[in-house]
């Protein structure tokens, strides 16, 4: 695990990876560090991006028998971050 050190009056002194046993006994004031976990928007707008990438062969592909489908699926997907079901809902292909 990661650990920021401090002093008494909360300085951060140091930042070492070490077992909670070892800085317990060693360390007055510390604080784990995590590693920050994306935001629900970012992996929202990661999961469109990789759809949209996904279904960029479609558009030039107008004889597609689900072409209007992706096209107007392609356009929920670049509005979707706008709207208020955004990251909560993802758009469905189809509807």
């Amino acid at each position: 695990m990661k650990y920021i050190i401090k002093d008494a009056d909360g300085n951060i002194t140091n930042t070492i990876v070490a077992d909670a046993e070892f800085v317990e006994a060693n360390f007055e004031h510390y604080e784990e560090l995590r590693d920050p976990e994306p935001a629900a928007e970012e992996e929202g707008r990661m999961w469109r991006d990789g759809e949209l990438l996904a279904s960029d062969f479609i558009v030039p592909l107008s004889d597609h028998p689900q072409h209007s489908a992706y096209i107007a699926y392609r356009t929920a997907l670049r509005n979707w971050p706008s709207t208020v079901d955004f990251p909560a809902t993802r758009p469905v292909l189809g509807e």
